[in-house]
């Protein structure tokens, strides 16, 4: 577990993937529990430590999770969350394509609709019954003879809504089969790297804006130099 910010009321954590952020069907240790062993053991507390839970990523992809200290950064990091006062930056490897040259921010607005059974999201150009309006800006900001790696600023949070967009518009991430990546990362995961985050904090009003490395994995440390 790496810690890339830490004061008495949040807590920023870089999550590697195949972590679960909070606990699931599956019974594995999920990295809230690994967060609150950590700050046990290093301020030596004792009892129960409380950890709230604000956001999650999927277990398959990597990057910044934010969590809360105390009931009151709790109460208003979920606010915050809601209201899109918290911004977050995510970074994804995709096949490279024409269509992704330039220097520019595209837009992306589609209406999803998640279909639970499938733990899936699905993507279409109008309304549909029971679906969400998505919208995302993403620009190209490295590339490698077969990748471009893209800068991907969230407008809107919507279930998987950066598989589901970019899958739609033919640029599936790298490994992600679900969303029609022809083959799968060797260590399960999928290209997508929650990069940084950045808020007034919930408290001291200090605006905080954090940045995590991106993975220990050649095509990412060559992207991320190119950038």
């Amino acid at each position: 577990m790496e810690v890339v910010y830490e004061d008495n009321h949040i807590i920023i954590v870089n999550k590697q993937s195949g972590e679960i952020v909070q606990g699931d069907k599956t019974g594995d240790r999920p990295l809230s529990d690994i967060v609150k062993d950590y700050i046990k053991e290093k301020y030596q507390k004792p009892g129960e430590v409380f950890l709230g839970v604000v956001h999650r990523l999927d277990r398959p992809v990597s990057g910044l999770v934010v969590f809360a200290r105390t009931s009151k950064a709790l109460t208003r990091l979920n606010k915050m969350f809601a209201e899109g006062e918290v911004h977050k930056t995510y970074w994804a490897i995709v096949p490279k394509s024409p269509k992704l040259e330039g220097d520019g921010f595209n837009t992306l607005e589609h209406w999803l609709v998640r279909n639970e059974k499938q733990n899936k999201s699905y993507a279409y150009n109008q309304e549909k019954p029971n679906s969400k309006k998505a919208i995302l800006k993403y620009r190209a900001i490295g590339h490698s003879d077969n990748y471009t790696l893209l800068e991907v600023n969230l407008m809107t949070g919507r279930h998987h809504q950066i598989r589901c967009q970019l899958a739609a518009m033919g640029s599936p991430i790298k490994g992600d089969l679900k969303y029609g990546a022809p083959r799968s990362n060797p260590d399960g995961s999928i290209s997508l790297h929650s990069h940084r985050v950045e808020f007034v904090h919930p408290v001291s009003k200090e605006l905080i804006s954090i940045e995590a490395p991106v993975p220990n994995d050649s095509l990412w440390q060559t992207l991320a130099k190119r950038c």
